[in-house]
């Protein structure tokens, strides 16, 4: 026994990812301890300390009679420690059953500190299942939380800390975006968060110089240690995704709060009147966006209100009636005036949308976010922009030989195909009469409008407009509206949002102002009074799939039935 103990005092002690060795070095002190306490975890002992101050760090197995033991100390003339000697030989049983001393809460924020930077939805059930599996621990619930909490504030901060960094994180903003608008806002005397507005310049110029004029509002609740609420303005490109123009974090969903949105939104777009478009607005018409959107724009919403499933089929077709006439045949009953949801009614263009699209993604938003601090929240978004931006930029570059985005040319297709059932009467250059055995629709292609609406309504020539199209030698691509072409794909996407620099390369501590009114650097922002109830919450489902409108309904041109094309169309004439 004695010879073997020699040896190990002159070599070196593996363990596992360990090697403990006569003469190793570690930085400091506490990085010695560390180690220990890992190698103690490996090899299944309870590690006693004999001795731990300035100069030393003396260790021994906690059972009694047993001779492993080491001593460290600090190296003369410089910060390091290095071990002096090293009895590695053990004679007791070892921890006999799964729980250790050495497992404390900052040993598990260590050892899943490397997982959270990747994934900070890591749930504490996983850690601990995931230590008993790669450690042969068993940790408590409230201890794989504690290490969670721990190991989250060491690697974003603290979310007071996110609070308090919100000035300087909006001036890094704004400097290495210029252009875009970054305000934060505290309120009372305590100067607690309130309101924050982002919107990235490479968004704002997208929207305006080629998005359709279609803004999507929506919001989700953050369950995070100060709650809050996210609020969203997106637009639609070309090829139908979603393309945020405007986020916000609340301190809570209020009349107020969405007025200010509004008015941040309107301020916004009022920067660049020359380009200010006729907008449409959808929302879900929640409290206080009706007001806001009244007082800031002069457009109105839409909202599906319908919970009952048996009404859902009705409702749609009654959603995509195109015309009054078809609408009035459809069994209908709301408390709102249809020119707020039907197709019929409405006066502006809703290029094919009847829904929001923007809340699963602001679900997601708040789901991914709600573990991190505000500025790391914010910071995940502006990093899933940046991405789409480069992503879409490629995609869009992939098309440069076609005039219109994919979904269009699906569209265009689909028209040209069902054209061909029709009978064309031209009455002058422009208008013609587009007959079937069970309907006629006048074309007029100078004013891009049809009897149906379609065209007007989706801003991509219907059936009937090709049919007027292609008999008088038009190209049926160049009458779609310009939002739908790869051109301006590619204008969307064309300017780039440039990172932000790690927080520990701001000056948090610069005097001056944030821009318009915004909270000044020497005011420390705390957190909201808002905080989220001790307890687990209580659950509550949510479905993606209820936010999902269904598929665009096809209705035949012939016997005006939903569900097939006049192409496809079998009833009899």
């Amino acid at each position: 026994m004695a010879d073997h103990s020699l040896a190990v005092q002159d070599g070196a002690l593996p363990v596992g990812n360990y090697t403990l060795a006569v003469g190793q070095e570690f930085p400091d002190v506490e990085t010695c301890r560390r180690t220990l306490k890992d190698i103690a975890i490996a090899m299944h002992f309870d590690l006693r300390i004999v001795k731990s101050d300035r100069s030393r760090f003396i260790a021994k197995c906690s059972k009694e009679g047993c001779p492993w033991r080491v001593h460290v100390a600090k190296c003369p003339g410089v910060p390091t420690f290095s071990v002096r000697t090293l009895q590695g030989e053990h004679t007791c049983e070892g921890v006999q059953n799964l729980h250790h001393q050495q497992a404390s809460v900052g040993w598990v924020a260590r050892s899943v500190e490397a997982r959270l930077r990747d994934n900070p939805q890591y749930k504490p059930k996983e850690i601990l299942q995931d230590i008993r599996e790669q450690h042969g621990v068993a940790v408590s619930y409230m201890q794989a939380w504690r290490g969670k909490e721990r190991s989250l504030a060491a690697v974003h901060g603290t979310f007071e800390d996110g609070y308090r960094l919100l000035p300087a994180y909006c001036e890094q903003i704004r400097k290495t975006n210029p252009g875009s608008i970054a305000l934060v806002y505290a309120s009372g005397q305590e100067q607690c968060f309130q309101r924050l507005f982002i919107s990235y310049r490479a968004s704002i110029s997208g929207f305006l110089h080629a998005c359709r004029p279609l803004l999507e509002l929506d919001k989700a609740q953050l369950k995070g240690k100060y709650l809050g609420t996210l609020l969203c303005a997106s637009a639609v490109d070309a090829d139908d995704a979603l393309f945020p123009l405007a986020f916000a974090v609340v301190d809570a969903e209020t009349e107020a709060n969405w007025m200010w949105f509004l008015s941040e939104l309107r301020k916004l777009l009022g920067m660049n009147t020359e380009k200010m478009p006729i907008l449409t607005i959808l929302s879900d018409r929640s409290k206080g966006i009706v007001e806001a959107v009244e007082t800031h724009f002069p457009v109105e919403n839409f909202r599906d209100e319908f919970k009952n499933t048996k009404l859902v089929n009705i409702f749609w077709n009654a959603v995509y009636a195109l015309t009054s006439v078809e609408f009035d045949a459809r069994v209908m009953v709301s408390a709102l005036p249809p020119s707020l949801w039907a197709v019929a009614y409405f006066d502006g263009v809703r290029y094919g949308h009847f829904t929001l699209g923007i809340t699963e993604l602001l679900y997601n938003w708040a789901l991914e976010g709600h573990e991190l601090p505000i500025v790391q929240m914010m910071e995940n978004i502006r990093v899933q922009l940046t991405k789409w931006f480069d992503e879409r930029r490629n995609l869009g570059m992939s098309w440069a030989s076609s005039y219109l985005v994919p979904s269009a040319e699906k569209l265009i297709s689909e028209a040209v195909a069902d054209s061909h059932c029709y009978q064309v009467l031209r009455a002058n250059k422009v208008e013609f009469e587009i007959v079937s055995s069970e309907r006629t629709n006048i074309v007029d292609i100078q004013t891009h409008c049809c009897s149906c609406r379609r065209w007007q309504i989706y801003g991509v020539p219907c059936a009937h407009a090709a049919a007027a199209l292609i008999s008088s030698g038009e190209d049926v691509r160049l009458y779609v509206n310009e939002c739908f072409s790869v051109e301006k794909y590619l204008e969307t996407y064309s300017q780039t949002i440039h990172p932000v620099p790690d927080k520990s390369l701001w000056n948090d501590a610069a005097e001056g102002a944030a821009e318009d009114g915004g909270a000044k650097f020497d005011v420390v922002i705390r957190p909201p009074k808002t905080r989220r109830p001790p307890g687990r919450p209580k659950k509550k489902v949510l479905r993606i799939e209820n936010f999902k409108r269904p598929k665009r309904v096809v209705q035949c041109g012939r016997c005006h039935l939903l569900g097939h094309s006049q192409k496809k169309c079998t009833m009899p004439v």
